[in-house]
């Protein structure tokens, strides 16, 4: 088919920048010329099977290009409702090269985040790295604003973030832009406004594209087994059946967690799939997929969860990655869950699991569970251990010398104040001031919270270099002032009872942070339990003598040096304890972020991100991954699944997922016929992989999961004991139309478009509300915790449910009632007690168009526990 078939014919004058856009930022190994021949662009069906990894990568290529292509149509199509901000300058970088490497840094205007109700979106829009926008002086209200005769639009991508708090993003544009010149003189010259306006992100796509386009060196194995299955002759690796394994520890540690998982709640099911994942681990001869079938309800996540517990302890690096965000939380929520109260030394191990992704889009302010493992504030955490002299190095070593010198220590302190006031009170020990600083911080937090607070200072978004500047020199002034109060003050020296109580105070503070920082952050692997025992030893002491030397209020040097003294002991064995680990225990000299974030995933056990994020995985130095485990492989587009399956170092994969719903979203119909939205998963069920069935589902009420389990899944699943049971049949209204299964029959409805063309059925949409409205009431009236989902497959419909509904009622399933409403895509993965399925279908031919696609019904019938309306 003709690449641009699909294109409104009088539109097709707006998109002659996309051609730029392959060549300049999504495939810059394609020529012009090989772009404009359309032939080039066939998009054909993609195969079952495939004889070189070469071919099998080239098969998704031109249907990328099309799906790329329809997705910018289908952005530009809506202009009028695309985000926008306004370009307050912009400024030609050093590496500015015509004609090819037009680089720019444009700085926002302030008030675009306080987006003016004039804005046609109504949202704020601050641009994101891959994010490919469109440079106009207007506001686009319809596609013609963008390509006005005499000021056409220019083409840019997003090419990095802001990371000097400024407003400046750095960007590549298609064309020289006359809004660069910072000439004052010639200001009148200048477009009166200029505005980045969102057309779409590039970041996935570029990432699919470099993973088809390995190179030499790539690690082609597990997509060479992948190529072609003949189920008749999968085996299980004959050399592992008979061979033992060299490392007898390993050996150890896998047997006793495939004894765990046998003596575990997994349902039998479950146990067979965990443990034949585990039997990996112990196979070096070749590479292999596995499928677990996870139709809903079947506890998926909770086998994955338990297979990933297994894997931790046997020190098996693994990857688990996921389509969304969403889901990847999902798992590592789980994992998390499993870890609770399995820990014997605090948070000792949380340093072997990491997750990482965009902190917003995940929500992470939302998962105080997570906080421990989240990548940006592990660095931030290690970023003060690891600092030379208030970190972990300084305060050790600072703490053994205030303990084994006091006396020492005190005569050095008389001898720069004396000094001081000699040189008239007037220097500033930067160094002592950051670290009092510190002090009373920590004092007021814990250092959880501080990190968390650290991260949030950093990512505060209205403070432009100006205003910096003022701060700075406002607090310099302060800081002046308050310097010029104290010496004004009769500035006499501590005593040595207060030297040492300060010191101790200020250090331990430090050293009890750095410590607990560095269990909890650092891999297992670097910190031995002789090692941690020792650390957990001087938290304990430190906490003893801070608490002794509030009570001792006179004799302290006498208790301190008299070794009769429990004071005195204490100070010895902490002081050993603190030697030991300051010979013990090293911990790396860098500080900058870059550094200690390829650190940290170089080194820990177990890594969480989205399937697309794994593409920072591919990077030299990396320690080798041995397997992946993909969460809801059956919505991961197959090209997709080429990112992570290519790692370096890996030998086997686990595909999790269930096929019989709903795949990856493709907006090209073009590619949707030619399998581009495929999973690999899916593809391997067709050609008859084996795959394991998880067949006992624990979410449905028996009379729910019926219809789904004949229709879908051929009547493999049993329900389990918790949905048999009579507590599991609930009633939310007195109503006998009310039971588990309902149906309404709205017949006054009617189906209208709204602007994007999608239905919406406003008599469904006022018969939703009323049901809400009474389990609401009911809800409140008995005391009982409601969780209602309402389910739409067109979004027209999602948007005019939300619209009435308002903020009448909360979204947070931890509240006593919450409403939740979201298409049937949006619902994957979810569950609710009550589910209300507003089809809006209304019409002579009796046609409700959702029904028509299994996938999609499946999803929407089987997200109740309890009632389905």
């Amino acid at each position: 088919m003709n690449l641009y078939n699909s294109f409104n014919l009088s539109l097709a004058l707006h998109y002659v920048p996309f051609i730029y856009i392959y060549v300049l930022y999504i495939f810059p190994s394609f020529c012009i010329p090989s772009i404009i021949q359309i032939d080039h662009f066939h998009v054909g069906r993609i195969e079952d099977t495939f004889t070189s990894a070469d071919g099998y990568l080239k098969s998704f290529i031109n249907p990328l290009i099309e799906e790329t292509r329809a997705d910018l149509h289908s952005n530009m199509s809506t202009i009028y409702s695309a985000l926008t901000c306004e370009i307050f300058d912009v400024k030609i970088c050093k590496d500015f090269e015509p004609p090819k490497n037009l680089t720019y840094k444009i700085s926002l205007k302030k008030s675009t985040y306080k987006q003016s109700s004039s804005s046609s979106s109504g949202n704020t829009y601050e641009p994101e790295y891959g994010d490919l926008i469109a440079l106009t002086d207007v506001r686009p209200k319809c596609i013609d604003d963008l390509n006005r005769p005499k000021t056409s639009y220019i083409v840019a991508l997003v090419q990095g973030i802001k990371n000097d708090g400024s407003w400046k993003i750095p960007i590549r544009a298609s064309k020289l832009i006359a809004f660069e010149k910072s000439d004052k003189k010639k200001r009148e010259t200048r477009p009166d406004t200029l505005f980045a306006v969102y057309l779409t992100n590039l970041t996935t796509n570029r990432r699919i594209w470099n993973a088809l386009n390995p190179g030499d060196g790539g690690n082609m194995n597990i997509i060479n087994s992948v190529l072609t299955i003949n189920p008749f002759i999968e085996e299980k690796c004959s050399l592992c059946s008979s061979s033992n394994s060299n490392d007898m520890e390993i050996r150890i540690k896998v047997s006793n967690s495939k004894e765990a998982i046998k003596s575990s709640e997994l349902d039998d099911s479950q146990k067979a799939a965990v443990l034949d994942c585990i039997a990996l681990t112990e196979c070096w001869h070749q590479n292999s997929v596995k499928l677990i079938w996870g139709p809903p309800g079947t506890g998926k996540t909770k086998t994955i969860a338990s297979l990933l517990f297994a894997l931790l302890r046997i020190k098996c690096r693994t990857l688990t990655c996921a389509p969304t965000n969403v889901a990847v939380i999902g798992v590592t929520k789980r994992l998390m869950s499993c870890l609770s109260g399995t820990l014997e030394h605090d948070t000792y191990g949380l340093g072997d699991i990491v997750l990482f992704g965009n902190g917003e889009r995940m929500k992470i302010d939302e998962h105080e569970d997570l906080y421990d493992v989240f990548l940006d504030n592990r660095i931030a955490a290690l970023t003060q251990c690891f600092a030379p002299l208030s970190g972990w190095n300084g305060s050790v070593q600072g703490m053994i010398s205030l303990l084994e010198h006091p006396k020492d220590q005190y005569r050095r302190y008389l001898g720069q104040h004396k000094e001081k006031n000699e040189d008239g009170g007037e220097k500033n020990d930067k160094e002592k001031e950051k670290n009092e600083n510190l002090k009373e911080t920590l004092e007021e937090k814990s250092w959880k919270k501080l990190i968390i607070d650290t991260i949030k200072e950093n990512k505060k978004k209205n403070v432009s270099s100006q205003e910096r500047g003022k701060s700075k020199k406002k607090n310099a002034n302060n800081n002046k002032n308050k310097n010029s109060d104290a010496s004004d003050k009769v500035n006499v020296p501590w005593t040595f009872e207060e030297f040492v109580r300060k010191k101790f105070f200020g250090i331990g503070k430090q050293l009890m942070f750095c410590i607990t920082g560095l269990y909890t952050h650092l891999p297992t692997s670097m910190i031995p339990l002789e090692v941690l025992k020792n650390m957990i030893q001087v938290l304990d002491l430190l906490q003893k003598l801070e608490t002794s030397l509030h009570i001792t209020k006179e004799g302290l040097r006498q208790a301190l040096m008299n070794q009769s003294t429990s004071l005195c002991r204490m100070r010895l064995q902490c002081l050993k304890a603190l030697k030991f680990l300051s010979e013990t225990l090293g911990v790396p000299t860098f500080t900058e972020y870059h550094e200690i974030k390829s650190f940290c995933l170089e080194n820990t056990c177990l890594i969480f991100c989205t399937a697309s994020s794994s593409a920072k995985l591919h990077t030299d130095g990396m320690n080798p991954l041995e397997l992946v485990i993909i969460d809801e492989a059956a919505q991961l587009k197959e090209c997709e699944s080429s990112i992570p399956l290519q790692l370096f170092g890996l030998r086997h994969a686990i595909l999790v997922g269930d096929e019989k719903q709903l795949p990856a979203m493709v907006i090209s119909k073009v590619c949707e016929k030619a399998g581009f939205g495929r999973s690999l998963f899916e593809r391997l069920v067709i050609l008859g992989h084996n795959k394991h069935l998880l067949n006992v589902q624990y979410r449905m009420h028996p009379s729910i999961s019926l219809f789904p389990n004949r229709k879908f899944y051929g009547g493999q699943i049993r329900d389990g004991r918790n949905v048999t049971q009579r507590a599991y049949e609930k009633r939310f209204l007195e109503e006998k139309l009310f039971g588990s299964y309902s149906f309404i029959n709205v017949t006054n409805g009617k189906e209208e478009f709204d602007n994007k063309h999608s239905r919406k059925n406003m008599a469904e949409v006022s018969v939703v509300a009323e049901i809400i409205s009474k389990l609401y009431k009911e809800s409140i009236k008995s005391k009982k915790n409601v969780r209602v989902g309402c389910i739409s497959p067109y979004k027209a419909q999602v948007c005019a449910i939300n619209d009435l509904l308002g903020k009448t009622y909360s979204t947070d399933a931890n509240d006593i009632f919450s409403v939740n409403v979201r298409s049937v895509d949006g619902f994957q993965g979810g569950e609710e007690d009550v589910i209300i399925i507003s089809t809006v279908r209304c019409n002579g031919n009796g046609s409700v168009g959702f029904l028509d696609n299994r996938q999609r019904a499946n999803v929407a019938l089987t997200r109740a526990r309890y009632v389905v309306i």
